[in-house]
């Protein structure tokens, strides 16, 4: 955790494309006459090129952090900075111009398109990252994730494990520097959930930033540094107990 002072807007450069600072960082929603502090008050920098978890049971305050991270939310006191950019100051419009270049998410509901094919699918977050080719890169991309025989399929022909493979296929297809990710093994076997953590694994050794959220404390060993949460707070951050350990050596 870093003591920085609250940075001002700026624009994304080589240096700060793949970073995530959070400074006095909350997001408190408003339920009748109580007001819930999901997120409050947190420190944060994420390093570029780490793969970082962020752990804790329901109701932490994990997804509304990615949330924050990722450009979905705004804080509702403190500074987000995301690749450069101030979030607290930016308007919606301009949060999802910023998301646009920046982020891939890769949503514990899927969030697939009923209408589309798995390609279509996955074409479609190369389309919004503006990048060229982007029907060949979906075919790239559903390859490295075992669903190439898959492609013509539509979601609902498809299973938990594989409509969440679409789904991370389509995150990588956009080729963003940041990737968020909630419990992107919470449908998969063990064996598919371990050939998806290699693949973010791969994603890191490239150079991207990896941010996953999970209840599977098993994942926390592989990463760079873990980050607790409990009520919206700061429980514990640093690297994972005994050292980081391959993907290979992970048993859940």
């Amino acid at each position: 955790m870093s003591a920085l002072s609250p940075p001002t807007v700026a624009t994304a450069g080589a240096e700060t494309t793949n970073r995530i600072d959070l400074v006095h960082a909350c997001r408190w929603y408003e339920a009748g006459a109580r007001t819930v502090k999901a997120v409050d008050d947190l420190n944060l920098h994420i390093d570029a090129a780490a793969f970082v978890v962020v752990l804790g049971p329901s109701g932490s305050g994990k997804t509304t952090l990615l949330n924050l991270m990722g450009a979905l939310d705004a804080p509702t006191a403190g500074t987000v900075v995301l690749a450069g950019h101030d979030l607290a100051r930016a308007t919606r419009a301009e949060r999802t111009r910023i998301r646009r270049v920046t982020v891939s998410f890769i949503f514990q509901s899927f969030n697939l398109f009923p209408a589309l094919s798995a390609l279509e699918n996955v074409q479609f977050g190369a389309d919004v990252a503006g990048r060229a080719h982007a029907r060949d890169i979906a075919r790239q991309m559903l390859e490295q994730v075992g669903l190439a025989d898959r492609a013509d399929h539509f979601a609902h022909e498809l299973s938990g494990g594989e409509q969440q493979r679409v789904a991370i296929a389509r995150a990588l297809a956009t080729g963003n520097p940041i990737l968020l990710a909630d419990e992107p093994t919470g449908e998969l076997d063990f064996h598919t959930g371990v050939q998806i953590l290699g693949l973010l694994h791969a994603q890191c050794d490239a150079g991207k930033t990896v941010v996953v959220v999970t209840h599977n404390r098993e994942i926390s060993r592989i990463s760079d540094r873990v980050i607790e949460l409990s009520s919206g707070h700061l429980v514990s951050d640093g690297p994972p107990a005994g050292g980081r350990a391959e993907v290979e050596q992970l048993r859940w």
